[in-house]
Order: C-alpha cells, then sequence, then structure tokens
C-alpha cells in the first residue's frame, strides 16, 4: 500500500506532522507521486546519507519524463544533475576548474557592493518596503548573470524561465518552451565567447579542458542552464525565508544584531532548519535491490529524499526542532552529500552571509511592517518563498 504523496500543501515554513511520524520508522514508505508512479520516500538522516552517496542508486536512470517525480518539469538527459559517475566526475571536473573556490572568494566585494545598492534602495523606497522583491530576487539574479557574463537586461527572462523550470502547477510544454528560451539565450552567449573570451565564468567554462578533454556543445549548454536556474532560484528564495524566520521572532533578530559574529552560524543553522523545497525532488533508481531500514528497495524502484525531515532528525541534531545559532556540528544536508554535493553552495553562502550581516548592521531595528501571519507565501512551485515580505525600521 502507497501514501499519496505530497500529503498535504506547503504551508508557510511548516513540515507536515506526517514527516515526524515516518522518522520513528526504521523503513522508508511508498508513496504514489504526482507524476510518474510509486516510489520510496526517505526521511531520516543516516539514509538520506546513503542514497546520496550509494552507487546503486542512479540519477542518470532517472533522466527523462518516465520516473516517478513531483512535477511535470524533468531533468533532460546530459544535465549534470542527471548523470553518473564516471561521465559526472569527468564533467564535474572540469567545472570545477572554473568554478573555483578562489573565483567565489574574490566576488565578495561585488556581492558587498550590490547588496549594499539594493539596501540603499530599499531603504529609499519605504518604510514599509519589500524586502523580498527589493534584495531578494534581485541579489542573486544579478550575482549569477554576472558570474556567467549574461546581460542583466536579461535578467527578467532567467528569472521568468527558471520559475517555470521549477514550477509544479505547469504543463511539461511550458516547461520545455522555458528551456529552450534558456537555450537560446546561453548559444548566443557561447558563441560570442568563443570568438572574444571575457572574464567570466561562461569563458572559463568555454575554455576548460583535461587533458586534452573538454566540454561539448550541449555539455556546456546543459551547465549553463542548470548554473542559470540553480544559481539564484534557491538562494533568493532562502533570503525571503530566513528574513521571515528572524522576523517573526524578535528574539532571533536581537540575537544577530547584539552578537553579529554568529551570523555564519546562523546561516548554517537556518540552511538546515528552514524547507526549502515544497516536495521532493530529482528521483534516483535503484540499479540492483538495496536494503534501508529493513525494507528491501528492488531494482528499477524509484527513491527520493525528503531533504527538510532528514535536517529535524533528532539522531542527527539533537534538539533538531529547535533554532539553535550556537550548534557546534552542523552537517545538514541542504546542499546535497556525495558527488553530487551542490557545486554552488560557496556562492549561496557567500550571498546570504553577505545580505544578512548587512541587514543586522545598517538595519537593526528591521521588522515586518504586516503580522506574520499575513504575510503571503508562494504556491505552485518546487520551492517555498514568501510572495512578498513588507518591512519597516
Amino acid at each position: 500500500m502507497s501514501l499519496p504523496y505530497p500529503f498535504g500543501p506547503a504551508v508557510a515554513l511548516d513540515l507536515h506532522e506526517r514527516f515526524a511520524e515516518l522518522r520513528r520508522s526504521d523503513a522508508p514508505v511508498r508513496v504514489t507521486m504526482p507524476y510518474g508512479g510509486d516510489a520510496w520516500l526517505v526521511t531520516r538522516y543516516e539514509q538520506a546519507k546513503l542514497v546520496f552517496a550509494d552507487p546503486r542508486f542512479s540519477r542518470a536512470a532517472a533522466a527523462g519524463a518516465d520516473v516517478p517525480r513531483s512535477r511535470p518539469g524533468f531533468e533532460p538527459v546530459g544535465n549534470l544533475l542527471a548523470m553518473d559517475p564516471p561521465e559526472h566526475g569527468r564533467i564535474r571536473t572540469l567545472v570545477a576548474k572554473a568554478f573555483t573556490a578562489r573565483r567565489v572568494d574574490l566576488l565578495q566585494p561585488r556581492v558587498q557592493q550590490i547588496v549594499d545598492g539594493l539596501v540603499d534602495r530599499l531603504t529609499s523606497a519605504g518604510p514599509p518596503a519589500d524586502l523580498a522583491e527589493t534584495v531578494a530576487w534581485e541579489l542573486p539574479v544579478q550575482v549569477i548573470c554576472e558570474l556567467l557574463g549574461v546581460p542583466l537586461g536579461e535578467r527578467g527572462l532567467v528569472r521568468r524561465c527558471t520559475e517555470t523550470i521549477v514550477a509544479v502547477g505547469v504543463t511539461r510544454e511550458e516547461v520545455v518552451a522555458a528551456r529552450d528560451h534558456l537555450a537560446g539565450l546561453l548559444n548566443s552567449l557561447i558563441a560570442q565567447r568563443q570568438q572574444q573570451p571575457g572574464d567570466d565564468l561562461l569563458t572559463a567554462l568555454v575554455a576548460a579542458r583535461d587533458e586534452g578533454d573538454r566540454l561539448s556543445d550541449n555539455e556546456l549548454l546543459m551547465l549553463g542552464i542548470a548554473l542559470l536556474a540553480g544559481g539564484h532560484e534557491t538562494t533568493a528564495n532562502q533570503i525571503g525565508s530566513f528574513a521571515f524566520q528572524l522576523l517573526s521572532s524578535a528574539d532571533r533578530w536581537r540575537t544577530l544584531v547584539e552578537r553579529p559574529e554568529l551570523v555564519p552560524s546562523a546561516i548554517e543553522e537556518l540552511l538546515r532548519f528552514t524547507p526549502l523545497a515544497a516536495v521532493a525532488d530529482l528521483p534516483r533508481i535503484a540499479k540492483e535491490d538495496v536494503e534501508i531500514g529493513g525494507q528491501v528497495i528492488r531494482a528499477g524502484d524509484a527513491v527520493l529524499v525528503q531533504l527538510d525531515s532528514a535536517n529535524r532528525d533528532d539522531k542527527a541534531f539533537p534538539h533538531a526542532e529547535e533554532l539553535d545559532f550556537g550548534r557546534g556540528v552542523n552537517r545538514h544536508l541542504t546542499f546535497g552529500f556525495g558527488v553530487h554535493h551542490c557545486l554552488g553552495a560557496p556562492l549561496a553562502r557567500l550571498e546570504l552571509r553577505v545580505v544578512l550581516a548587512t541587514l543586522v548592521r545598517r538595519l537593526p531595528s528591521l521588522r515586518l511592517a504586516v503580522p506574520a501571519e499575513d504575510i503571503e507565501w508562494r504556491t505552485g512551485q518546487l520551492m517555498r518563498g514568501v510572495r512578498a515580505l513588507p518591512v519597516a525600521w
């Protein structure tokens, strides 16, 4: 017997009570997904790490439309997210040569400059003003467009197409059309970089080589789409959600104002505690029979990980249901685990750290301009996020 999934609509940043019940069980649960049939749902921390890291679970086998999943969209063949070793390792190595920690570190002054400009715009617009539209959505899309060398005039297109690609309430045809729009933009930019190299990540990816090997045109295109989409949608929603978590509790915000040195650890705890996905995504297919928690997962079965539930596992995080900025060890799974650990994690951390530290420093009296229960949340999307976040100071 399988349970219909999702268990209910995503409400603000609340986790459905069923996940806590499922974490008390040893075995994954069988669920019927909105698209593609049944899958196994993993809700516990150690089991999630196993699924992420064990080569018996394949992302490549889950490419395409004919797999259990939460949304009409899917990862096409050739996307880095839908590859297994050794192909995955070859491309990730080439990307890592271009998308280095040093390149991200060098971005900090520019990220700070963008954040300062956006906060200036926020303060000139209010109070009250919309923190989500003015800061949360603008910062990540500006940063990823500059990083890849995409003209800022195209950031509206990038944002619209990305929202469609990760939407739940759209048609498959709309997802394909959105991918095609981004592909058209990137193809023209790649052709330009091949003729006139620049000082941006796209140029570095075009030039990336490893012992004579290089990214094919299709691999480069797929990477560009993944970086554009993944490089802003997640972080933008997290900025809004993190601000809500802090401002809906005066004590949390006051703690960071009084102790700004806690911002880095607060970011990690907010990453662990704050749900991002409205539904589990990115299935894996078992390549052979595997036992998890006493349950045999048969070869060919799909497995999904409920990340926000795994991050609330008391066996991995003492007092997991508490938001603790002083948590010493915080090995959350928000950026994944194993070979598919998010390449953009350092960039996301940088953006989150700079924006939160700047708000704490410049607007210590920041507060919600409406009651917390009146904040509207986006629906029909893979990611949770505020529709608007009115603030005053």
